[in-house]
């Protein structure tokens, strides 16, 4: 019966902190006007980056520590330590990089304000965007290492809690500002919304913690695990998201609303496709024969893709009425790409099922697949951009995502189980699979 609490409690978790993401960019999108959500975009992708990174390294390697409960204490308080200090740098340089981008925009010449100017896309509102996250980065990502360190205590209904306290936080906070809101003012207020889910964490987390002696310093020795995980998510999902980055700074910023409007609407396959990610492997390891993993993969696959077909049909669907107010102003180059965002999804399931299963095959399969099929994926979007423009970007996407699925499956055929038990590190390893 506790299991079973627990494991609801990290699925209504994951589901509170990615319906918070879902809430921030909807009404942040409502509350702009196109170019300006395109700048908060853009600084979004840099804190999306900076999380990932930052779960990957500290968070991933922390909830695999196993021991006597003083042992995991001391674990999670490095981890909450070493992501304060390290986060607060990043902040610092964050600061510094906008500074510099808003005194550029301000040499430049006069110009509007509000908007982004210049041919790559960087101007006083971006550049004020940027400082404002560097401030508040120690805020959100210590926020959300928060979670990682409950979970390595098992107790993710202490996360619940502070990440429900995020959600009612953060909605009544955006909805509060004005339309035209400045992307700076947006950030300043998303990042200082989760102040009070940063205190209760820490309220509730510090019995677990107080005396225990950390070790912050171990996360830089040499052959940390996060390393790893580290790598996987910046040749998977972080490279895609940085590439679309690189289209806002020196093509066109529309593009990255655009797309990004496009991602959020899809925002509870990526939910699925998390919770896929987190308990596929230890399911379909219990299955029994290899014939019978597979075969349970391939079903979830199938279940997940028309979900996604479904999701995109219901949106495409919509009336532009309706979408404009999930969206504002940014719907109208949204709704263009949702058949490619839509294709994309489903193949991404597919391929998301194909990899949790070589997670359970053979754990050290999927970092070839990722490495070669992300950046191919990044290649076919840059290619599709200077072809056919944001509609491109988003084909193109999809057809890196189907061609690692397609190999993913081969390698799923071409793979038998390995003879020794796979090290938990690797089962439980949780980056981005899609």
């Amino acid at each position: 019966m506790r299991r079973a609490v627990t494991v609801a409690a990290s699925v209504l978790d994951q589901a509170a902190a990615s319906l918070t993401n879902i809430a921030v960019l909807v009404i942040a999108a409502r509350a702009s006007s196109a170019d300006g959500f395109a700048a908060f975009s853009m600084v979004y992708i840099v804190f999306t980056v900076l999380l990932g990174l930052g779960a990957a390294f500290v968070g991933q390697s922390v909830v695999l520590e196993k021991g006597e409960e003083h042992e995991v204490g001391a674990a999670v308080r490095s981890a909450v330590a070493f992501t304060a200090v390290a986060s607060t740098a990043v902040g610092v340089l964050l600061v510094a990089t906008g500074a510099v981008i808003d005194g550029l925009a301000g040499a430049a010449g006069p110009g509007s304000p509000t908007e982004p100017s210049g041919p790559t896309g960087l101007g006083g509102t971006t550049g004020l965007a940027v400082l404002a996250l560097g401030a508040v980065l120690p805020i959100v990502l210590v926020q959300d290492g928060l979670r990682y360190g409950f979970s390595a205590l098992r107790l993710p209904q202490r996360a619940l809690a502070a990440d429900l306290l995020r959600l009612a936080c953060v909605v009544p906070a955006l909805l509060l500002q004005p339309y035209g809101t400045s992307p700076a003012r947006l950030v300043l207020v998303w990042g200082l919304s989760a102040l009070p889910a940063v205190l209760l964490g820490l309220a509730l987390l510090y019995p677990s913690v107080r005396n225990r002696r950390g070790t912050p310093r171990g996360y830089l020795r040499r052959g940390h695990l996060g390393r790893r995980f580290a790598v996987e998510f910046a040749v998977g999902s972080g490279s895609s998201q940085l590439a679309v980055l690189g289209l806002g700074l020196f093509a066109s910023p529309l593009v990255v609303g655009a797309l990004r409007g496009a991602t959020t609407l899809f925002g509870p396959l990526n939910t699925l496709f998390t919770s896929v990610n987190a308990f596929g492997p230890p399911l379909l390891g219990r299955t029994g024969s290899r014939r019978a993993t597979v075969r349970a993969a391939a079903g979830l696959a199938a279940v997940l893709a028309l979900a996604a077909l479904g999701w995109a049909a219901v949106l495409y669907a919509l009336p532009d009425r309706v979408g404009r107010q999930l969206l504002g102003a940014t719907w109208e180059s949204t709704v263009a790409l949702l058949p490619a965002t839509g294709t994309q999804y489903a193949v991404m399931a597919a391929g998301t099922c194909a990899l949790v299963t070589l997670r359970v095959l053979s754990p050290r399969a999927t970092l070839s697949v990722q490495v070669v099929f992300s950046l191919l994926s990044v290649a076919l979007m840059l290619v599709g951009h200077a072809l056919w423009g944001a509609a491109g970007a988003a084909w193109g996407l999809a057809a890196g995502s189907a061609l690692k699925a397609l190999a993913a499956w081969a390698r799923v055929a071409r793979t038998r189980p390995e003879p020794t038990a796979p090290r938990e590190e690797d089962q439980r390893s949780a980056a981005p699979l899609s």
